[in-house]
């Protein structure tokens, strides 16, 4: 097996349209799984002023929630602004590894989507925001899954940054 989800082929009960998405998120959950590792102190740095891993993780999970409400058609609900709101945080109430299994259990939910998705579905028009800015379905699961995968890729050098410096 390779270290990157696409390359170990095709993935059962995704439609081909959506299997890059797929493979992207599969990726993000086996990167992440190491994020666990880190300690409170670690989640909670902020080297040159730079957002949180704490703050990387808890916005996966916030945006990708908020994104497929969107693709459902959906307006956010005031709960889900509220959620928005915590984002920003610079603490956090959960270690690390409650954080990564959130973002993980919501990156789960985006899988499920993807596999149950008609593909007749994926150009119906959809709007995000409050200023209800077009796209479509296939642009909100593209964008959940290049999102995802760039916080990611935050969270991986923010590690690697956070545990060389002991000074921040």
């Amino acid at each position: 097996m390779s270290n990157e989800a696409w390359l170990n082929g095709k993935l059962d009960g995704y439609a081909p349209l959506v299997m890059p998405a797929a493979h992207a998120l599969v990726q993000a959950i086996a990167d992440l799984e190491k994020a666990a590792l880190l300690n409170d102190g670690e989640l909670l740095k902020r080297p040159n002023n730079s957002l949180s891993i704490a703050f990387h993780l808890r916005h996966i999970a916030g945006s990708i929630d908020r994104l497929l409400t969107y693709s459902r058609g959906q307006e956010l609900s005031e709960a889900q602004f509220i959620c928005l709101e915590a984002e920003n945080n610079y603490d956090s109430d959960l270690g690390a590894s409650k954080l990564v299994q959130k973002a993980i259990d919501q990156i789960n939910n985006a899988l499920n989507f993807l596999k149950n998705v008609q593909p007749e579905s994926l150009f119906e028009e959809r709007f995000v925001g409050r200023a209800r800015l077009p796209t479509n379905v296939f642009g909100l699961l593209f964008h959940i899954a290049e999102h995802t995968a760039r916080h990611v890729g935050q969270i991986i050098t923010l590690a690697k940054i956070v545990r060389k410096d002991e000074t921040n």
